[in-house]
């Protein structure tokens, strides 16, 4: 393995330069949630480029890339990366800053694209020193639902036979690069987003006593809310239910005879997930009725809880310390973020996993999706080098891993 390492290493210091370009253009070149047509284009262009087949246009701009090793009687590996930027107007002062007007890669999926393209430049230079097949998910509308993911599976995009194993990276600001991190099992929060309606018959602000308060009313429902998380919810699930946005346009002597709420439902298991959806929608009818009003609530499910395969994250984390070393492997607390890799966790033995792309050149509190984010370029030598060995190690033998 020693052999297999050393080439790694070789070939991924040979090639950074390009893997950086690669980066850098889509970095300049950004698309929204399935509208990555021209990076669509640019990711087919380079795997032609390499002699790697592929499928295209799947969910829209999707591709599934299929290579095979020395003995296509192996296992079968999965690796995903999202291609969408944000609608966010760029301020990092890059000389590749974005060229489209208010669209930005604020949250890394150019790294993304860029390290699995370069990936499959190096397993497709090694393939005598794995076996089985390996899929290259390049996928669409991450950050948009109903989610690529979902989409691609939905779609059907495994036609050499199902993956044993899917596995993702991302990147984290606040982690130094070089290293990465793993966390078994639960990891990502579902995300549902709440819509809360409450209507009555609105007034003059000096005579409450002839109108149904609706603001009111509405703060009433924001303080008992947070009793289903307090009171309804397992201590030992993860749970967040936040309201963002409470918009009632009266006056200092206006009730509006309308308020509108916006929030964020998010948990780590999806029986509570289903049964809390019920709560939020029963107190909310109850405690409008109870004061006189009437209330509409509806709550737009979006992805599921990311679990990492307990199995998987151990071989992988212990992996990586083999190619990185014990101190640049770190073990993370689960996040209420949502990631829309959620899918294939909840379909397939999976592993999301962080590399590091903080440093003191960049600064170690850049946040993802600011208009300030950037990222050290270094990261990328990790993020190609590290998932090329996993995948490489993984299949490099006869046996089911």
């Amino acid at each position: 393995m020693q052999n297999i390492k050393e080439n790694i290493q070789r070939l991924v210091t040979d090639n950074i330069s390009e893997i950086i370009d690669l980066r850098r253009y889509l970095h300049a070149n950004p698309e929204l949630s399935f509208k990555e047509i021209n990076t669509s284009k640019f990711v087919c262009n380079y795997l032609s480029n390499l002699g790697i087949d592929y499928k295209k246009n799947i969910a829209g701009t999707g591709i599934v890339a299929i290579l095979t090793g020395k003995d296509s009687e192996g296992d079968i590996i999965a690796l995903r990366a999202d291609m969408d930027a944000l609608p966010i107007k760029e301020d990092t002062g890059l000389e590749f800053k974005s060229v489209n007007e208010g669209v930005m890669h604020a949250c890394g999926h150019d790294a993304h694209t860029a390290s699995l393209l370069g990936v499959a430049k190096i397993l497709n230079a090694m393939r005598d020193n794995w076996n089985g097949i390996v899929y290259l998910i390049f996928q669409p509308g991450e950050e948009l639902l109903p989610g690529g993911a979902k989409l691609m599976i939905d779609e059907g995009i495994f036609d050499k036979g199902e993956p044993s194993l899917i596995i993702g990276q991302h990147v984290l600001p606040e982690m130094e690069t070089g290293k990465v991190g793993f966390c078994s099992g639960r990891y990502m929060a579902s995300c549902d987003e709440i819509y809360i309606t409450v209507s009555g018959g609105g007034g003059h602000g000096a005579m409450p006593h002839r109108t149904i308060d609706t603001v009111l009313i509405s703060s009433h429902i924001v303080v008992a809310l947070q009793q289903i998380v307090s009171r309804r919810a397992d201590t030992r699930i993860p749970t967040v239910l936040s309201i963002g946005r409470i918009e009632g346009l009266g006056a200092t002597n206006i009730i509006p005879s309308e308020v509108n709420m916006q929030g964020t439902f998010r948990t780590m298991d999806e029986e509570w997930r289903s049964d809390a959806h019920e709560h939020i929608v029963k107190m909310c009818e109850s405690i409008s009725s109870s004061m006189g009003a009437t209330c509409n609530v509806e709550i737009k499910k979006g992805y599921p809880a990311l679990i990492n395969s307990k199995k998987y994250t151990n071989i992988l984390s212990e992996l990586s310390k083999d190619f990185l070393g014990e101190d640049s492997v770190l073990t993370m607390d689960k996040r209420m973020t949502a990631e829309d890799f959620a899918y294939f966790s909840q379909k397939y033995p999976s592993v999301f996993y962080r590399f590091g792309v903080g440093s003191e050149s960049v600064g170690m509190n850049n946040k993802l999706h600011s208009p300030n984010f950037i990222l050290d370029e270094r990261s990328l030598e990790v993020s190609v080098s590290n998932m090329a060995w996993l995948t490489i190690k993984l299949l490099s033998d006869n046996k089911k891993i």
